[in-house]
């Protein structure tokens, strides 16, 4: 067998054990229709090349592709390859500091050997595309990886934090997951001190530090709802809940999840619960979704949504 079949096979080989967790030597040799021992010396050339290429032996045993110490050549099909050079040309412009320098290096490298007719389905997309994001507040990668490592081992983590006065106090926490907003990030964990659950935005921790201190993880409320329950309710100083005559999934595609909360009710409604430091924004807010809506509470937002009624009329009739 020439040298470039073999280099063909051995790169196939590769691209299997990319594909899913663990192979059996038999499956392996089926697909690549050769022999088990040539699987095992195809195994070999590829940990010789730095792949960490794992063998279990008995009932339910095979071959695994691991971890190493260094980073290898990956291999990826067409719709790897497109959906790679898409989503690093939107962290290209992404809130992580230093990721969209190291996205456009990356992206530079899959340009470079992508084939022709897979570029130019990716600069399609691309020029289609546009983005429309609101000024981001950066996050150091370094703090994304060890929250992430902290949330995966289930250890605890020390950092300093400021609060919304601005007073730094030192927090120690047990992170569950964290969130992100598009436009910020959150970390849903349990305060130890307070012995509750809490939200923290990245952007006002200082010296995070993983522990040593591994904790067992207990239930917790879905991360996604709290984190957006934190976000729409605890920082502002009203909170209103407005019955809207439409569908859940009308209103949502109107009100971002950053911005409110939407609520099943009856057949045909559903309640917004949103927050704000003014009624009178609140009211506009409302007015302008275009259905029919009826105030919950509080109590003031039906006068300030009748002042702004009588704004409105009087502004017309002046025209």
């Amino acid at each position: 067998m020439t040298v470039e079949a073999t280099t063909e096979r051995v790169l196939r080989l590769l691209g299997l054990l990319q594909r899913r967790p663990s192979w059996t030597a038999a499956e392996l040799a089926a697909e690549l229709r050769v022999t088990d021992r040539s699987v095992r010396r195809d195994v070999e050339r590829l940990r010789a090349l730095g792949y960490p290429v794992h063998a279990t032996a008995g009932v339910g045993g095979g071959y695994q592709l691991g971890a190493g110490t260094r980073l290898p050549p990956l291999l990826l099909d067409d719709e790897e390859a497109i959906a790679t050079a898409v989503s690093l040309r939107l962290a290209a412009g992404g809130t992580v500091a230093g990721a969209g320098e190291a996205a456009l290096r990356a992206l530079a490298k899959l340009d470079q050997v992508m084939p022709s007719r897979l570029r130019a389905e990716v600069r399609a997309v691309h020029g289609a595309t546009e983005t429309l994001v609101g000024p981001g507040i950066e996050i150091d990668a370094e703090v994304l990886v060890t929250l992430a490592r902290a949330c995966r081992d289930a250890v605890r983590v020390r950092f300093r934090y400021a609060g919304r006065d601005g007073e730094e106090r030192e927090r120690t926490v047990e992170p569950v997951r964290m969130v992100t907003t598009g436009r910020r990030w959150y970390l849903m964990a349990r305060d130890v001190e307070r012995d509750d659950w809490r939200t923290f935005r990245l952007d006002r921790m200082r010296e995070v530090t993983a522990t040593t201190w591994r904790f067992r993880p207990s239930e917790h409320p879905d991360p996604v709802a709290y984190v957006q329950r934190s976000v729409t309710e605890a920082p502002y100083r009203y909170l209103a809940r407005v019955r809207v005559h439409a569908r859940p999934d009308q209103v949502r595609e109107l009100v971002p999840p950053q911005v409110g909360r939407v609520e099943d009710d009856r057949e045909g409604w559903c309640v917004l619960v949103v927050g704000g430091d003014h009624l009178d924004w609140l009211a506009a807010h409302v007015a302008r979704l275009g259905y029919e809506a009826e105030v919950l509470e509080p109590p003031e937002l039906r006068e300030a949504a009748a002042l702004l009624a009588r704004r409105l009329a009087a502004l017309a009739g002046a025209g």
